[in-house]
């Protein structure tokens, strides 16, 4: 090929919605192209790959073609993307995909399976290495959508569609929020590349490198206990529409980049188990620290409960505990007690902290204080866990380290950060976890 030839090759390459795709996503639209000019029979590789700063950091990506076979995988762009992975791992830095795709080129046959399963084991080797964030935008059906899905995080355009099943079925995004498969929706192309660039600027580049963190603000006055602890503008929630009582977030505390459960009083559901863990994990393995905001009185279930307190009883990374309300039974065990293992636990005046829950207590320890109008147990029950089951209690006893006031306990989770920020465990010898 001719210099010249090879420079209309570069122009047309620039001109796909792929390159277009990557330029709004790198600073100033610029990147290094990786293998751009790697042919697919009688076009080029149905994906554009470069490597690029966002925010001033380095990042790895990949982006579908759709102008070249309708984007669909192919060998020549399967090894491209693995060649990506390659280097990101090599270096060290986040990578993200851009999927738009009709499928595979399927008259490769068995190649095409080969190329498939060499993506999935490289994005399979580097998971807790390096972050990994798959961006839906268009169709990602198949054997690709596997792919896109064992990324940490799954953003996804609310247009696009994402299913396994070859026909499309349970591909609407909101079926996949729902169902915990995509963790942050976004209105359209832009809006996901924005959500993100932000996602990107609470995560490391790699499990051996520390998170930079932010220029501290104020917090906000209004909304939840975790908006009025966190630095203004920084909550981003992710999985908000699966599961009903818990909530998972990053955030920012006086500039210092954490991971936040918050949950929301009731019971925790499955799929509020399901989330919970999967948060804290991400979070251990990448040396982020996890506040956990507790409220809540039981586990829905005995599954989600041994995930739960496995998922904290095996995270190393600096847990805090704050029970803002109900720690009941397995739920305090799990999130803020022995079971969670957590490095400091503090509780706001009013918290109530019990092996089961209240009504249970006073009719097994002062049942005769029961011997009242129905209408008047609530009060006595009351009564009896403001006097026997309080956060002070539980201070004196040694099962929470401080009661703090709402207004003393950003500085107090501040300090603690400081305290637990060169934890060092020494863990068991083992491949990995059964539960």
């Amino acid at each position: 090929m001719s210099i010249e030839n090879i420079a209309q090759a570069k122009a047309a390459i620039s001109e796909t919605a792929a390159y277009k795709t990557l330029a709004a996503f790198f600073d100033n639209g610029e990147f290094t192209p990786i293998a751009n000019l790697a042919k697919s029979k009688d076009t080029y590789a149905e994906v554009v790959a470069g490597r690029g700063f966002v925010d001033e950091r380095p990042v790895y990506a990949f982006a579908q073609n759709p102008d070249f076979c309708g984007g669909a995988m192919s060998k020549a762009s399967a090894a491209k993307i693995k060649k990506v992975y390659d280097l990101a791992k090599m270096n060290g830095e986040p990578i993200v995909g851009f999927y738009n795709s009709k499928g595979g080129r399927l008259d490769e046959g068995n190649a095409l399976l080969q190329g498939y399963g060499e993506v999935l084991n490289a994005a399979s080797k580097i998971s807790g290495v390096i972050p990994q964030i798959s961006v839906i935008l268009g169709d990602c059906i198949g054997t690709g959508a596997l792919n896109a899905v064992s990324a940490d995080f799954v953003i996804a355009a609310k247009e696009s569609r994402l299913s396994l099943d070859t026909a499309g079925k349970n591909a609407d995004i909101d079926y996949n929020a729902e169902n915990g498969i995509v963790s942050v929706t976004a209105d359209d192309e832009a809006d996901a590349i924005e959500k993100t660039k932000e996602l990107l600027n609470y995560l490391p580049d790699s499990n051996l490198a520390p998170v930079l963190g932010f220029e501290e603000n104020e917090p906000n006055a209004e909304g939840c206990i975790v908006r009025r602890m966190v630095d203004e503008g920084s909550p981003y929630q992710v999985y908000k529409e699966y599961g009903e009582n818990a909530r998972t977030l990053f955030a920012a505390i006086k500039g210092s980049v954490v991971g936040i459960v918050r949950t929301t009083g009731g019971k925790l559901t499955a799929d509020d188990s399901n989330k919970i863990a999967k948060h804290v994990r991400f979070c251990d393995a990448f040396s982020i620290p996890v506040i956990t905001f507790v409220d809540v009185e039981a586990f829905g279930d005995i599954k989600s409960a041994a995930k739960v307190s496995s998922a904290y009883a095996e995270a190393t990374t600096a847990k805090i505990s704050v029970i803002t309300g109900k720690a009941f039974g397995s739920a305090y065990i799990a999130l803020a007690g022995s079971g969670a293992n957590a490095d400091m636990v503090y509780a706001l005046p009013d918290a109530v902290i019990s092996p089961v829950n209240p009504e249970a207590v006073v009719l097994i320890n002062s049942p005769e204080e029961l011997n009242v109008p129905v209408d008047e147990q609530a009060a006595v029950v009351d009564k009896y866990a403001k006097e026997n089951l309080s956060a002070g209690k539980a201070a004196e006893n040694g099962y929470i380290d401080d009661v703090v006031c709402e207004e003393e306990l950003r500085d107090t989770l501040a300090d603690a950060w400081n305290l637990l920020s060169n934890k060092r465990v020494q863990t068991e010898s083992k491949k990995h976890a059964t539960i």
